[in-house]
């Protein structure tokens, strides 16, 4: 498929949503979606984003540079999900309780547009259908449709839509929540999300694009691609061990793990 029949077929089931609310997270597939909607059909597209402890904060900055750009029309929303004992315990399937605080915030957008029926979307790709992505669950218990789904568009189609506008984001790394950091059963707490935001920017800051800093408990591992592990020295795991326990003294190691890293390997089974 070439780009211009993937947009072709993206623009397809956006004009059938519309009008649609794009839940956009600031990530690279929210952030492209919610340009093509919005260029599409800037009067009926409204473009959701939330702010909660999870979110890192580059992401909202992205998204409110591209609202003041692009001239959304951007609603910032309050998930409740840090009210909801079941997220903040961190079972398996917290995303699960994330997305419905997510979908409930955004449906009280839906409630108060015109009574034309609104669209929830999401910018969930055909690379996600294969994990385990418990966030679908919610989205298809609140009526959320995936027009990338829908269009058979997976994530590297999704960067070259991005290149041929010209997106700055194009090669932005994945970044999911910040809670996703947080091994199974490691409760969720603002500052141990901020701990970990701290730690990673530090290590961005000194040249790694792709970090994650996990965390069970007290103990944090320095997750890095293979290629980059051996760049990893003593010292700046000695910094950013001083700059997540500033945060959060109660963190007691910080340490390379001694495996690559690898998507969603904080999830653990639990039975």
């Amino acid at each position: 498929m070439t780009v211009e029949a993937d947009l072709a077929a993206l623009c397809e089931v956006i004009a059938e949503c519309s009008p649609i609310v794009v839940a956009c997270s600031g990530g690279i597939d929210s952030l492209v979606l919610a340009t093509v909607a919005h260029r599409l059909d800037p009067d009926h597209t409204v473009i959701a984003h939330t702010v909660t402890p999870a979110v890192p904060p580059d992401g909202t900055e992205r998204v409110q540079d591209h609202a003041r750009r692009e001239g959304w029309n951007l609603r910032i929303v309050r998930s409740r999900e840090f009210d909801d004992e079941r997220y903040l315990a961190n079972p398996t399937d917290r995303c699960y309780f994330c997305k419905s605080n997510l979908y409930d915030a955004i449906d009280e957008i839906v409630a108060g547009l015109p009574p034309s029926g609104p669209t929830v979307v999401s910018g969930a790709n055909t690379d996600d259908l294969g994990d385990y992505r418990p966030g679908l669950t919610a989205a298809a218990e609140h009526g959320v449709r995936h027009p990338y789904v829908e269009a058979g568009i997976d994530k590297r189609r999704i960067r070259a839509i991005a290149r041929a506008f010209d997106l700055a984001e194009s090669e932005l790394p994945a970044s999911p929540c910040l809670a996703s950091r947080l091994y199974t059963g490691t409760r969720v707490t603002p500052t141990r999300l901020e701990a970990v935001h701290a730690g990673e920017e530090l290590l961005r800051a000194s040249g790694f694009e792709v970090v994650r800093c996990r965390r069970r408990e007290t103990v944090v591992w320095i997750e890095l691609p293979e290629v980059d592990r051996l760049r990893l020295e003593s010292d700046i795991i000695d910094r950013v061990a001083a700059a997540m326990q500033a945060v959060d003294p109660e963190i007691t190691a910080v340490e390379l793990d001694a495996r690559p890293y690898r998507p969603g390997r904080a999830v653990i089974a639990t039975s």
